[in-house]
């Protein structure tokens, strides 16, 4: 196995590590599938082994807080019967499961966070066609699925960089940045990303309207974005220079102003 998710052998319990696996907690009843996602899987991706043993990536740092929340081993039970009817076999389809469950989430509308219809955002990333060499930045990425369809329109358009070490590297590791001052959109944005077989994008917190975003000025050549029409804004910190080009507490106007600032 190339790469692989789960280490061989048994972890500090004596419980072998292949149980983790989808493939076999499915078989268990569900007192012992409850006892083995909520105290051994949740644990191991919080431990960040599911990105390679802890390495520092956006994945291990957002998960880390992950809690394991379903409340009942029938409940548990139910939701993976019904899921592993779904053919999981394409990554689109775990992605568009995931996005189905996104636009659901309780937490959607909050701090100006309303989820981008999938036609719109294909259609905006049609329209600004990335290549190969771009680097992307949402700065006000949510659930990133911006940079998800961007990261898709690569794979269907330009399949041909995944064979060139240079260009696969700087799409796993270079090309993606998204940021966003809720840590449970960081979260489940990372997840999306990793559904959607991209390694280590630039995942993390920031106010993109505050003063300290200097440092990204002419550093990404594309910007996909659907700015927060509401929301909380700290006037006192937000960028001077972004005040220089429209002095306003409406959020989707300073958004626009940090993209003629980019």
């Amino acid at each position: 196995m190339d790469k692989r998710i789960f280490p061989e052998g048994k972890d500090l319990t004596g419980r072998s590590y292949d149980d983790l696996r989808w493939s076999r907690f499915k078989h268990f009843a569900p007192a012992e599938m409850f006892a083995v996602v909520g105290e051994r899987v949740f644990p191991f991706l919080r431990t960040g082994l599911l990105t390679g043993g802890g390495d520092g990536s956006t994945y291990s740092q957002h998960m880390k807080d992950a809690r394991f929340t379903i409340p009942t081993p029938g409940l548990l039970a139910k939701v993976v019967d019904m899921l592993d009817h779904v053919p999981m076999e394409d990554r689109d389809t775990k992605g568009d499961l995931y996005e189905y469950m996104l636009g659901k989430i309780a937490a959607a509308g909050q701090n100006g966070q309303f989820r981008t219809p999938r036609h719109i955002i294909k259609l905006m990333v049609e329209l600004t066609a990335p290549t190969a060499k771009d680097t992307i930045c949402d700065p006000a990425s949510g659930t990133c699925g911006f940079l998800v369809a961007a990261g898709e329109y690569l794979r269907e358009q330009h399949p041909e960089l995944f064979n060139d070490a240079s260009a696969r590297s700087h799409f796993h590791y270079g090309m993606f940045h998204g940021y966003d001052f809720d840590n449970t959109m960081l979260r489940i944005g990372s997840m999306n990303m990793a559904l959607h077989g991209v390694e280590n994008p630039d995942i993390r917190y920031k106010d993109s309207l505050a003063q300290d975003h200097s440092d990204d000025e002419e550093k990404y050549s594309l910007i996909l974005a659907n700015p927060p029409f509401s929301g909380s804004l700290d006037f006192e910190s937000t960028a001077r220079d972004l005040l220089s080009i429209v002095r306003t507490r409406k959020t989707e106007l300073l958004f626009m102003s940090l993209f003629l600032a980019q």
